[in-house]
């Protein structure tokens, strides 16, 4: 680090936030028709909102990142530029979802490798690869009601910092802990009411990062793969709960729809703002418990999670069998 600790973190926060802050500030004034979100039928919000809120994210994150002289693999950052590449491409001009995913499956494919081509072990670098895959596209599919990505970035990378800290790896805890300064400056402007939104920009390298970072730590031995699991588990199972049962309709879940259960909790009543607040709620909880189990035996981990299970499983259960009538969109 070029810096010593702790003046490294504080420099590394406060860029991250206000490059974030001021820069997405100025996208929101940059009006133009092309980075738009209009609303449709599908959508919960209901007048045309900026779309590229992402890029003054990653703005702040590269930058804090080049302050601190961040040490990640150069795969990683190789990742980050072409799925931001690709994705800021798409919500301006909207690439065809084959070209997306199979760009996605690339970087997944070739970030995964690299990283674990010492361990000789393939299945397991097939199965995490699909699971980078997966957080590539999830960040996307959760980034719908007002507040709620930017929390679960913020929640999320804040865990990974705090982790890694507590662990003595103040150079990753850095890394982690400035998208997390990031991702509050654009919560600042993504709260409800929302002027601006993440966008694919933003969500597809978010995700990439989510896995990737729990990749690295689980690798450095700074936590079990159990913990990013946890940690991300509000998005992790709502989208795959959710998108197992369009599946298993015929349905195509790659369209656009409204059936995520954060979104029917958007239209019950609760609307963007109390949904948000219950998701932060959830996201605390749940990274608690990570940072808790991380240091306890195997058999109890494992017992953390089969309980975090069976608080989903009643969740969701409590969601499908309600009656209750949507409020609609606002």
């Amino acid at each position: 680090m070029l810096l010593d600790f702790p003046l490294s973190v504080v420099a590394a926060l406060l860029i991250a936030f206000f490059v974030s802050y001021c820069s997405i500030a100025w996208l929101i004034q940059w009006k133009t028709s092309v980075v738009l979100d209009y609303p449709n039928s599908r959508s919960l919000h209901t007048r045309p909102v900026p779309r590229i809120g992402g890029i003054g994210l990653l703005a702040g994150v590269i930058l804090a990142w080049l302050a601190v002289s961040a040490q990640l693999p150069v795969p990683v950052w190789l990742g980050i530029g072409i799925l931001a590449g690709i994705s800021i491409v798409d919500d301006i001009r909207n690439v065809p979802v084959g070209y997306r995913l199979c760009v996605h499956f690339l970087v997944a494919l070739g970030c995964c490798f690299s990283l674990m081509l010492d361990l000789h072990e393939w299945p397991l670098v097939v199965g995490i690869t699909l699971a980078v895959l997966w957080m590539c596209n999830l960040f996307n599919f959760m980034d719908g009601s007002d507040g709620l990505a930017g929390g679960m970035i913020l929640f999320g990378f804040g865990f990974y910092g705090l982790m890694a800290f507590l662990s003595g790896d103040i150079g990753f805890a850095v890394t982690n802990l400035s998208v997390a300064a990031a991702s509050l400056g654009f919560l600042l402007h993504n709260f409800h009411p929302a002027r601006i939104f993440l966008g694919d920009v933003g969500a597809i390298p978010s995700g990439f990062l989510a896995a990737v970072m729990g990749l690295i730590g689980w690798m450095n031995g700074l936590w079990s793969l159990w913990v990013p699991l946890l940690i991300f588990s509000p998005f992790i199972v709502d989208t795959t709960v959710t998108l197992t049962k369009r599946l298993l309709r015929g349905e195509k879940i790659w369209q656009a729809h409204r059936e995520h259960y954060y979104q029917r909790m958007v239209q019950s009543g609760l609307g963007h703002k109390n949904t948000a607040l219950l998701g932060y709620g959830l996201m605390l909880l749940a990274g608690a418990s990570a940072v808790w189990m991380n240091g306890q035996a195997a058999n109890i981990q494992l017992a953390v999670v089969l309980i975090w299970g069976t608080i989903y499983l009643g969740l969701i259960l409590m969601a499908d069998l309600s009656k209750k009538p949507y409020a609609g969109e606002r």
